[in-house]
């Protein structure tokens, strides 16, 4: 039976203006991988045909040496794949790979810089306002992020630079020479995320107010993707103190009835910011535990965030201000939390691994525990949901994939030789894997 024009028209004008541009927007880029954790910014791939079995001799379909070494995740657009590398602790490169076949195109030297990797003796208070970088990583960590324009990569060391896909450098600033030091403890890793044609970069760091030194201000920056101007700069100031400051995570872009909210998580606040203008939106207030690795996951009007140091996950409402004081989380869950893996929310479950190898799965709603399994090695990567299954990768080159379900199915275990930190990826029906010494293409079809 045909529908009356003006109940039609009811029904268009129910569906908020935001979801309508985001998935606009989404559908767009459905086949590639623009930046951290995806095109929804969550972790999920809409691919339906990724492989499940690989090892170094079968379901390769190519492998690309890289320059060594970093731990960015690798962005994709169309036929181009976009990473950074940090070679001999000196050259800061951009490197981009053509995706049919892995061969690199063209390699560009953004700057120059040494990884700090400790204080030269210098320890307690007088240690801090210095970056002193984990072993495991080097300024190559954030990872760019692309738009079918430009690629934008940023470095540990505060450079932020745009290229067009012919490698030409449409512009370069620095960080900390525009607003100042790092203090983050542990060396700055925030990626950057495009927004139409702003870019927004974060940073969530050590204040050393609590020491009478000078301020060290959080912040978040925008500039313009094709001339780097300055668009909008907004302090992000927290009452926390000394290394809970620290932030690791990423902004995370999502739809609101209005339009589209960027969501933040460090400092012992969530908050979320207009990326159009630089105005704080919300915040919640009064979480506990230290700097966060993991960053926050967004579904419907809920947002996971998983506090530092491996204290308690919560679940809390979406574009709720206040103190958790008055706005109590919906659960928390504190039986083992992820220290670095960044969670995903796939099929009413939100699945983790922690460090040490416990991979979980807690239901959306309650919190409660579906199955808790013990998953070899130790892990730093983020799973990766798709097709009705998540990918667990450890340090090791170990990626263990199990069913998204509410029973524990292991599907298969695959192995590769080499160091695996960097999270997977997917674009065109393939599993993109980086190691420390390449660039794995994964699948059954070129």
């Amino acid at each position: 039976m045909n529908q009356h024009p003006n109940r039609l028209c009811a029904t268009r004008r129910s569906i908020p203006i935001g979801v309508l541009i985001w998935a606009i927007a989404s559908f767009a880029i459905a086949d590639h991988w623009p930046n951290w954790r995806g095109p929804d910014h969550n972790g999920i791939s809409r691919e339906t045909q990724l492989p499940t079995d690989w090892s170094e001799q079968e379901g390769v379909l190519w492998k690309s040496p890289l320059p060594e070494w970093g731990n960015s995740t690798p962005v994709i657009w169309d036929d181009a794949i976009f990473l950074t590398c940090h070679v001999d602790d000196r050259d800061l490169l951009l490197v981009k790979l053509d995706r049919t076949s892995g061969t690199i195109d063209w390699t560009r030297t953004v700057g120059t810089a040494s990884t700090p990797r400790g204080t030269s003796g210098v320890t307690g208070e007088a240690a801090r306002g210095q970056q002193k970088f984990h072993a495991t990583q080097n300024l190559a960590s954030p990872s760019c992020t692309v738009d079918g324009d430009v690629v934008i990569a940023h470095f540990g060391s505060g450079d932020l630079a745009a290229y067009d896909f012919a490698g030409k450098r449409l512009w370069h600033r620095n960080l900390q020479e525009d607003y100042g030091r790092y203090t983050i403890w542990w060396g700055h890793a925030n990626s950057p995320v495009l927004h139409g044609d702003t870019v927004i970069s974060v940073c969530m760091q050590d204040s050393l107010l609590d020491l009478g030194k000078p301020p060290a201000p959080s912040y978040v920056v925008a500039h313009h993707k094709r001339t780097g101007q300055l668009l909008w700069h907004t302090p992000r100031p927290t009452s926390a103190v000394s290394e809970p400051c620290d932030s690791y995570t990423t902004p995370v872009l999502q739809p609101t009835d209005d339009g589209i909210e960027m969501i933040l998580f460090g400092g012992l606040v969530l908050d979320a910011y207009d990326p159009n203008t630089g105005r704080r939106l919300w915040q919640l207030s009064g979480f506990t535990g230290n700097r966060v690795i993991p960053g926050p996951v967004v579904s419907g009007d809920k947002v996971y965030v998983t506090q530092g140091m491996r204290n308690p996950l919560v679940a809390v409402r979406r574009g709720v201000s206040g103190s958790l004081d008055a706005n109590p989380a919906l659960w928390s869950y504190d039986r083992g939390t992820s220290d670095s893996p960044t969670p995903v929310v796939y099929r009413d479950l939100l699945f983790f691994v922690t460090n040490d190898g416990f991979a979980t799965a807690l239901d959306t709603e309650t919190g409660a525990v579906v199955w808790r399994e013990r998953l070899p090695g130790q892990y730093r990567a983020s799973p990766l949901a798709a097709a009705g299954r998540i990918y667990f990768q450890n340090v090791s080159g170990l990626t263990t994939v199990v069913e998204a379900s509410r029973e524990f199915r292991k599907i298969a275990e695959n192995k590769l030789d080499d160091e695996t930190l960097a999270s997977p990826v997917s674009a065109a029906g393939h599993l993109y894997l980086r190691t420390r010494q390449a660039l794995y293409c994964l699948g059954s079809h070129p």
